[in-house]
């Protein structure tokens, strides 16, 4: 079984540059307080370090 982590919106993407808005669409973040389960990679973790003020990850898995 794969690590994962679950990632969370914290933040609204309105008034924010446009890559920011994108990096939450490729995490599948697109509403406040969702959450998405994704596999634990370095790319996945990498868009979440670029948008803290936007996403944290609240839990690890596997």
């Amino acid at each position: 079984m794969a690590k994962t982590i679950v990632v969370k919106q914290i933040g609204s993407p309105i008034r924010r540059p446009a890559i920011q808005r994108e990096t939450l669409k490729g995490l599948g973040l697109n509403k406040m307080n969702r959450t998405r389960e994704l596999e634990d990679t370095p790319a996945v973790r990498g868009m979440v370090a670029k948008i803290p003020h936007l996403a944290v990850i609240i839990e690890e898995r596997g």
